[in-house]
């Protein structure tokens, strides 16, 4: 199955204006020729075909759709604990609603890293809703009292319904873990999500902890790459982070603090980091009103105040992380603001690969994703100005034009019942 392919690919010409070349970073002129959801031609003044729709695109700025390696697009509250006792129906079309609005701010492309299933990525696949192409994890796997056991203290453990709302899944030890991540991968998973490190809004763990000893992280590892996958961490500390990837790990969630040790461990094994400020800044802003505990709020700021220096030294250290912004609840309306915020430390075109290119390679889609180039899926973002020279214009979502395997989902100039059906 091509999981990179949305419903049935249109057709369409996007005539003048100017493409990003993300790679090199620059402006190119020339139409782009879209056949069946997959660019088949990029160059100056290229000849309708018969019956082929024309958008115009003259005066206009045109990148590759965006992609957000880190949503969890189930999560309609910010209270974890509560999730898993929601009905399914209630969580679906509160996933429905959260779909549609990241497809509005222009991400063709999410990876969901706990919680959707392949019945939402059918869902999107087949047309049944509007929303960016999802690459699934399943459930993330989670040690008892780890990241992703939502208990309080005082609930005793009770057997986890397949169904049952939740970002995670509790396996301790390491034929539980194996059989967890095989199950996972069953069901047909892009990659397993592991927790190897607190976090902010589990009930009843440090931040600084680590997670799963070696042996469990090693086998869930060795059934991921079996199935041709990989496995990301949820992982905050320099400790966490260097043991997860010594172990086969590939991907890092978070990394808020991140030592220079743990950045030498990450280059020397080509992982990808996944870093996400806009949720700390929204979860001390919102986060008690839509659900987050109180204890749970104050975890927050342990992590905020360094997230800045650990894209910094990220940076420096010459690793690009992969745009993410793991927003709950009615925080996800922020979701293009990460673009702004990192471009306070980072320089814009590199906040721009990172929800691109370097977005796709995780995926690894590419030349398939996040970029304008023959081969590569038909999803475009069309702005009115340059947002390499004003990012405010991509982290306000003011687009003239979201188009997505081809087709117009979202456009400025017409109501968005018509713009649907283009």
């Amino acid at each position: 199955m091509d999981h990179d392919r949305g419903q049935q690919g249109g057709s369409l010409l996007v005539r003048g204006g100017r493409h990003l070349d993300v790679v090199a970073g620059e402006w190119r002129e020339g139409d782009i020729r879209i056949l069946d959801g997959r660019i088949v031609d990029v160059g100056a003044r290229l000849t309708p075909s018969p019956g082929v729709a024309t958008f115009d695109a003259t005066g206009r700025f045109v990148l590759p759709g965006l992609i957000d390696c880190h949503v969890h697009v189930t999560a309609v509250t910010a209270d974890l604990t509560l999730l898993p006792e929601l009905s399914p129906t209630y969580v679906s079309f509160g996933t429905a609603r959260i779909l549609d609005g990241m497809l509005r701010r222009g991400f063709t492309t999410v990876r969901d890293v706990g919680g959707a299933d392949y019945g939402i990525h059918d869902a999107q696949r087949e047309g049944l809703v509007a929303g960016p192409k999802v690459f699934f994890g399943g459930k993330a796997l989670s040690q008892t009292g780890g990241h992703g056991d939502p208990r309080s203290r005082g609930r005793i453990a009770d057997e986890d319904h397949p169904t049952r709302p939740g970002i995670s899944r509790v396996a301790d030890g390491v034929t539980a873990v194996r059989a967890a991540a095989r199950d996972e991968l069953r069901k047909g998973a892009h990659h397993v999500k592991i927790m190897a490190s607190g976090g902010v809004a589990s009930p009843t763990d440090r931040i600084d902890s680590t997670q799963y000893s070696v042996a469990e992280i090693e086998a869930v590892v060795e059934e991921a790459e079996a199935a041709n996958r990989y496995v990301t961490a949820h992982a905050y500390t320099g400790r966490a982070i260097t043991r997860a990837v010594r172990a086969g790990v590939r991907g890092i969630e978070h990394a808020n603090l991140v030592d220079d040790e743990a950045l030498d461990v990450v280059k020397e094994h080509g992982a990808v980091l996944t870093m996400n400020l806009v949720t700390y800044w929204a979860l001390q802003e919102e986060g008690r009103d839509f659900g987050l505990s109180q204890e749970n709020w104050t975890k927050v700021a342990s992590v905020l105040d360094r997230a800045h220096d650990a894209l910094g030294r990220a940076h420096a250290a010459g690793l690009n992380p992969a745009y993410g912004t793991d927003l709950l609840g009615g925080m996800h309306r922020h979701q293009a603001q990460e673009l702004a915020i990192r471009a306070r430390t980072i320089p814009v075109i590199d906040v721009i690969r990172g929800a691109t290119t370097v977005a796709s390679a995780l995926l690894q889609r590419e030349g398939r994703l996040g970029v304008i180039a023959t081969g590569a899926a038909g999803d475009l973002v069309v702005t009115d100005a340059d947002p390499v020279a004003d990012i405010s214009v991509l982290a306000e979502s003011r687009l003239a034009a979201v188009i997505q395997d081809g087709h117009v989902v979202v456009d400025a100039l017409v109501p968005s019942d018509q713009a649907a059906s283009r």
